[in-house]
């Protein structure tokens, strides 16, 4: 599956974006789908993750409450709706997805920048 991340910015602290990763060549039925960020200088990190099999959620700590992470079945989509940014937040953000059966995430996208002013 190819994947397509959309919709970074740049945004004041406390506004709100929302990207998307679009999956082309297949739907996303039977894989789970995560958001990794990468800052400067920094270690790729988990963001969110929406798994195919329950549809059940999982987030960093670092963006409970803030962030949700939800698939769109007619637009064959995975959005992650962002609200009150931080500008830690900056970096950019990766969609990934793996067969629900599978241990890692093999298919990435590539990429959007997300950059949260002061």
């Amino acid at each position: 599956v190819q994947l397509q991340a959309s919709g970074g910015g740049l945004v004041q602290a406390g506004g709100s974006l929302r990207l998307s990763c679009a999956a082309s060549g297949r739907t996303f039925s039977g894989y789970d789908v995560a958001w990794f960020r990468q800052a400067p200088g920094k270690e790729r990190e988990f963001v969110a993750t929406i798994r195919w099999s329950v549809g059940g959620t999982i987030y960093a700590d670092s963006v409970k409450g803030r962030f949700t992470i939800s698939r769109d079945n007619t637009k064959n989509t995975v959005d992650l709706q962002m609200n009150s940014l931080k500008p830690e937040d900056t970096a950019v953000y990766y969609c990934a997805a793996k067969f629900s059966l599978d241990t890692s995430y093999n298919y990435w996208g590539q990429g959007t920048q997300v950059t949260v002013s002061s």
